[in-house]
């Protein structure tokens, strides 16, 4: 039997972490088995329909690399792929559910649903449906149907007995029938609910494997009676645990927490998000922690997934994302620092590749750039306590010292290269019997002036040219010689 997983996201805006672990998830599930992963779009909801929202999703799993094989974009032999354009199927599965006495027309106006709601005698949020309509005679159906009175179709639910069903992570589930509300198939605008058009999709879909939120758990009974009233077998349960921003909280994007759009405009790499996402709730076999999609794919098993919750832990894909870039091929990384060099460096003639090289050991995120190199346009006003370095051995005096030794050297210094640099400040140090970084750490200081930097002191000396590099050097006399 050939593996068939759907990602089925309803077109509300942002891709959200949860959402996109589900999708990568559905993928590593087909792809590990050889097996086929299906796009579909839910839009029966169209009230949070939000324009734009299908290219977020197309534009997602183009740059993530989860490439569905059949989708409304690329087509397939069971579409339409878009649930509003599925609307002619919907209706005839409702009314053969009603034929064969697993469904019925509801009547109900607005009013009195309220009405039961208010007269809940437990004072609970939501009354369960009185079956009013159940009652009314194949007369009256008709009837109110040629006067064309608003109806819904809901699905009758046994009254005795469970219903179980097996889930691969949270094992064997059953629930008293007594329990479940007669719910809605088919709303008054003729649009399914969304648990009515989900089965009815897996099922025409020929979808195996059904992927989605523990949230969903317990709606899952009441698909199975759906799948047993029409007499379908029922798809392999595959429900996942929540991605939480702490113990107590899930994530949301309401209160703060990332998109997958906000982490990729915060300079977080696709690939180190990908691979962070895939641990949320999967554990490999062994220790490893760095995956290529490839990787994922051959080492993917459904056994690894917990039932316990997840939290998001930015800290944890910020490290994930400096060892991507770290291990990145240089041209891959300059294609993606250079827009963002540019921006932070206007200076005339500054070598924008060899600041990438010095950057790419040292970055967690793209966006770190800009911050790392702002002294190359305008050296920051900072403090002599900057010139202070333990392990360094560096007092204000001392780097006072250096620098004024340091400025005639590098004047008469010709080979203005990073290598010629170093060998000519370790000499400077040798003859003033000073320790090597007595005479590097108050240069870098006095270039950048800032507590880190992209490269050492004669990396940055390279970087801003010698008239530069003198002139930062002079002033960084004249503030320590005030400060004395």
């Amino acid at each position: 039997m050939e593996i068939r997983t759907r990602f089925a996201p309803s077109p509300t805006g942002y891709m959200h972490i949860g959402n996109l672990r589900t999708a990568l998830y559905e993928y590593l599930i087909a792809k590990s088995q050889g097996g086929k992963f299906i796009l579909r779009i839910e839009d029966t909801d169209q009230g949070r329909k939000v324009d734009g929202a299908v290219d977020v999703i197309y534009n997602t799993l183009k740059m993530t690399g989860l490439q569905h094989d059949e989708g409304p974009d690329v087509g397939g032999d069971y579409g339409p792929y878009v649930q509003s354009e599925r609307m002619g199927m919907y209706m005839d599965y409702a009314l053969q559910l009603v034929e064969k006495g697993k469904a019925y027309y509801c009547f109900c106006t607005k009013e009195r649903l309220d009405s039961l709601k208010a007269s809940n005698e437990h004072g609970d949020a939501f009354a369960r449906y009185d079956r009013h309509c159940l009652s009314l005679s194949q007369e009256e159906i008709e009837a109110n149907l040629a006067a064309g009175k608003p109806f819904v179709i809901r699905q009758l639910m046994p009254n005795e007995g469970t219903t179980t069903f097996e889930d691969v992570v949270y094992g064997s589930i059953t629930v008293d029938n007594s329990e479940l509300d007669d719910q809605i198939l088919i709303k008054s605008d003729g649009f399914p609910t969304y648990n009515f058009a989900n089965v009815v999709d897996d099922h025409t879909m020929k979808i195996t494997h059904v992927v989605r939120g523990s949230e969903y758990l317990s709606s899952t009974p009441k698909y199975n009676l759906l799948y047993d009233a029409f007499g379908w077998e029922a798809p392999t349960y595959i429900h996942l645990p929540p991605v939480m921003r702490d113990a107590q909280h899930k994530l949301s994007k309401r209160h703060g927490d990332k998109s997958f759009e906000d982490l990729i405009n915060e300079g977080y790499l696709v690939d180190a998000i990908m691979n962070y996402i895939a641990l949320l709730g999967w554990s490999p076999s062994d220790n490893q922690e760095i995956f290529t999609m490839d990787e994922l794919i051959k080492k993917f098993n459904i056994s690894g997934i917990s039932k316990s919750p997840s939290i998001f832990d930015i800290k944890k894909l910020t490290w994930m994302n400096g060892e991507y870039i770290k291990a990145m091929d240089f041209d891959k990384f300059y294609e993606l620092a250079e827009s963002r060099l540019k921006d932070a460096v206007k200076t005339p003639g500054v070598d924008l590749k060899f600041i990438a090289q010095l950057l790419k050991t040292r970055l967690e995120t793209l966006n770190d750039i800009a911050e790392m190199v702002d002294f190359v346009d305008k050296l920051p006003e900072y403090s002599t306590d900057l010139y202070v370095h333990k392990k360094m051995k560096t007092t204000p005096e001392i780097a006072l010292k250096a620098l004024k030794a340091v400025v005639p050297v590098l004047e008469a210094h010709e080979d203005w290269t990073n290598d010629s640099l170093y060998e000519c400040l370790m000499g400077l140090a040798k003859s003033m019997e000073f320790k090597n970084g007595q005479i590097l750490w108050p240069v870098r200081t006095a270039l950048s002036g800032k507590p880190s930097s992209p490269g050492g002191a004669t990396e940055l000396a390279v970087i801003l040219g010698k008239e530069e590099t003198i002139r930062r050097i002079e002033e960084g006399i004249k503030l320590l010689e005030a400060a004395e």
